[in-house]
């Protein structure tokens, strides 16, 4: 069994590296920065590979799905992403299409070149946000991006049942990571990447619905957003602005 985990040196998908990896696979890891990735392969031990590379280029992204499209890799994880925070009209533009890139572009790029190969009993996770249901004021374009992966991730997972293909969007809310600043957030809501991936693998176990939101106090709060008007939310998550 093999499995290739994007944004594998830190948080989330470093956990994800390190616990299909004790679950038997053979891991690629795929980041940008090449010591982060030799340090982890060290943990992990023999069997695994990696390849540096920068999924918001098109280079790494090529690279990348170069091999998901070679077959031969029972799991992918669409793991890697970015966010800018700051109101939208005052983020250079650059920014904004750099995320666009990152967290859907490659994100499609590779789901296609893994599913093009991917035999039954294969599966897809695609790193979405709880922000993919209730967008955040501050972080227009990542909230917009992560509805979309959670959406295709939806379709995708109806469409490649028939085939066997599991196909599942994670939406983590806030996880103690180095990217995200937790400390205005109630600790009961804030989980680790390890808490985040144990639901993960759980899930896929289970082979259940598309959508996965890991911890309780996330998914009654996600539940909660569905049912209150639409301003309303936005006017309670903009409230710290």
């Amino acid at each position: 069994m093999r499995a290739l985990v994007t944004g594998a040196s830190a948080g989330i998908g470093r956990a994800f590296a390190t616990a299909l990896a004790a679950a038997g696979y053979a891991v690629t890891a795929v980041a940008r920065r090449e010591d982060p990735l030799t340090g982890l392969l060290a943990e992990l031990g023999p069997g695994h590979d990696h390849l540096a590379a920068d999924l918001a280029t098109p280079e790494g992204v090529r690279a990348t799905a170069g091999l998901l499209a070679g077959g031969g890799y029972t799991v992918l994880v669409n793991n890697a992403g970015a966010a800018v925070h700051g109101d939208f009209a005052a983020t250079p533009l650059d920014h904004s299409l750099a995320q666009l890139d990152l967290n859907c572009r490659a994100v499609v790029t590779l789901a296609h070149a893994f599913l093009g190969a991917a035999e039954p009993g294969a599966a897809l996770v695609n790193v979405s946000s709880t922000l993919g249901h209730t967008p955040k004021p501050g972080l227009g374009v990542y909230s917009a991006t992560k509805a979309f992966v959670t959406a295709l991730s939806e379709t995708l997972w109806h469409e490649q049942k028939t085939r066997g293909v599991h196909v599942m969007a994670l939406c983590p809310g806030v996880t103690a990571t180095a990217s995200q600043d937790a400390a205005d957030v109630p600790a009961w809501l804030v989980q680790t990447p390890e808490e985040v991936v144990r639901r993960a693998m759980s899930a896929l176990a289970g082979r259940g619905g598309p959508v996965v939101v890991p911890g309780r106090g996330n998914a009654v709060l996600t539940g909660v957003a569905r049912l209150l008007p639409r301003r309303t939310v936005l006017s309670l998550l903009g409230s710290d602005r």
